[in-house]
């Protein structure tokens, strides 16, 4: 089972031999950050001020610096000569056509995880989407967030195509921020509930027509409300 699956298990009462692994300290800080920005705490175009910054993680200006660089690959941050970092702008244009190509990667996906996903993988998935309901019914926005991208991200997994998955995760590290924002509509966040209800039951049949289109569907929808909330927000350059 990997990193993925691992953390988002762990609230469903699995055990593992080992629950709590050491880490790099600033792997720990890239995961904080991102959270943050995710979450719009750190909003796009915020200066990342390290004194601040290393006041509220409890840390040095080195594994700080050390994260803000990785971030900065991910497309999160924007690093500035002289000037520090910031959150990176989000540009509407841009968003879309991301998710554009990534409709059609999770379409294809579909199509391969039909015929590669193990009966594991798909029991997997099952559970997570079990969870990722769970914090829908508790209106928990952010766990329901982090099941979400777990789903997708474990259904691109089960596809068999390292190309594509390595593809996926790039872009969609691009846009994540982008993509919490759909749900920020009420009406949107429970529409795509009832949209991955018949993903799973499309996946489970090994329905790769019908999964294939739910999943370019899924990702249409997400694009219109992105787009209304970067524009209600005003938070996107053209």
């Amino acid at each position: 089972m990997g990193t993925i699956e691992n953390l988002a298990l762990a609230g469903t009462g699995a055990v593992t031999e080992k629950r709590i692994e050491r880490r790099p300290l600033h792997e720990e800080v890239i995961d904080q950050l991102r959270d943050r920005i995710v979450l719009g705490e750190l909003a796009p175009g915020a200066r990342l001020n390290e004194r601040v910054l290393c006041e509220q993680l409890g840390i040095s200006r080195t594994p700080l610096r050390e994260a803000i660089k990785m971030l900065a690959t991910e497309g999160l941050v924007e690093l500035l000569p002289n000037r520090g970092a910031i959150v990176t702008p989000l540009k509407a244009a841009r968003i879309a056509d991301t998710l554009a190509v990534m409709g059609a990667l999770e379409s294809l996906a579909g199509e391969l995880a039909c015929a590669n996903a193990s009966e594991s993988d798909l029991a997997e998935i099952r559970a997570l989407h079990f969870e990722m309901l769970a914090h829908h019914a508790r209106r928990e926005l952010a766990a329901y967030f982090r099941y979400n991208q777990f789903i997708h991200m474990k259904i691109i997994e089960a596809a068999g195509n390292p190309v594509l998955t390595n593809t996926y995760r790039q872009l969609n590290a691009n846009v994540r921020r982008a993509r919490y924002m759909a749900n920020l509509s009420q009406k949107r966040w429970d529409a795509a509930v009832g949209e991955h209800e018949e993903i799973l039951a499309a996946l489970v049949s090994r329905d790769a027509p019908r999964l294939k289109r739910l999943l370019a569907e899924h990702l249409a929808h997400k694009v219109v409300s992105v787009m209304a909330a970067l524009a209600s927000n005003d938070v996107a350059a053209a």
